[in-house]
């Protein structure tokens, strides 16, 4: 299975029963799920079908999602309100005679106020409702799946930058083991011209205790441990890499793993060679763990 990042955006569109159905989805890292909702009003009755579907698609993530529902503008309809026509009719037939006027013409009560009314637009019935909810889900499907294609995407690009980082972190460990596999005779060499230098090459001291104070240091300053540890966790890392998706804890964890190694590595270097390469490497265990995070 790919590897799967947390960054995507996708966005679906359909029409039903005369509606514009708009879906957008937008994710971004997240230390788990958190789906968040936008519906207009009188949707949220899909909200728990909503989440439960996202749920089953995505792991981690903070996961937006937006739904905008448009009803294209109708021509208004129009009806006579009868009765107010009808009560209009009867006070002009009881002022005739007593109002020397002309008769009124239709166009003129149809003019007065309350004669003409807009009809309500009608909504849909139970049968139309399940109709809309079906439709508006299939859309969602549809941005579900062109959001989980974004996190593929950028899941492939990441794995290079991931293979990539290993590699060097790798090439660095072997720089850190042949430099150790040195230092023994190095340490002895060099605690053996600090002594001369101390005492001024007036006092001579036995090979015996100058090897076992040398033997001393270097147990101190032994790295092969970490070195050991750091090759184990770069074996573990490929591995993961390997299986693909839903591995982004187990990545930043042990992404923290190899920081603590490189800690350690430097703080026992009493060797500018190696203390340069432990840097580099805790640099490229930087960006590592910084892709680490974008992992789902």
């Amino acid at each position: 299975m790919s590897l799967a990042s947390m960054t995507g955006f996708a966005r679906a569109t359909a029409q039903i029963l005369g509606r514009a159905v708009v879906w957008e989805g937008r994710s971004v890292n997240g230390r788990g799920l958190e789906v968040r909702l936008r519906l207009p009003p009188g949707y949220d009755r899909i909200e728990a079908e909503i989440r439960a579907r996202a749920a089953k698609r995505f792991d981690r993530g903070n996961v937006t999602i937006n739904l905008a529902v448009e009803t294209p503008p109708q021509a208004p309809k129009l009806q006579i309100n009868r009765a107010a026509l009808d009560q209009l009719i009867g006070l002009v037939n009881d002022l005739q005679g007593q109002v020397d006027a002309a008769a009124p013409r239709l166009d003129g009560l149809l003019g007065l106020r309350g004669v003409i009314e807009t009809v309500p637009e009608q909504g849909i019935d139970e049968a139309g409702m399940a109709e809309l909810d079906k439709g508006i889900l299939a859309a969602f499907d549809q941005c579900l799946d062109g959001l989980a294609a974004a996190r593929a995407g950028e899941g492939r690009a990441l794995a290079g930058i991931l293979n990539s980082a290993l590699a060097e972190i790798e090439a660095l460990v072997g720089e850190a083991t042949a430099n150790a596999a040195s230092r023994a005779p190095a340490i002895k060499a060099k605690l053996e011209a600090q002594i001369a230098e101390l005492i001024g090459g007036t006092h001579s001291i036995a090979p015996e205790r100058l090897a076992q104070e040398a033997a001393m240091l270097a147990v101190k300053a032994d790295v092969r441990e970490e070195l050991d540890r750091l090759t184990a966790h770069i074996e573990q890392a490929r591995e993961l890499l390997a299986k693909g998706k839903s591995i982004g804890r187990k990545l930043d964890f042990l992404s923290q793993e190899f920081n603590r190694e490189a800690n350690t590595l430097c703080s026992k270097s009493g060797d500018i060679a190696l203390t340069r390469t432990g840097l580099a490497l805790k640099t490229a265990i930087d960006r590592l763990r910084e892709q680490a995070a974008n992992v789902e």
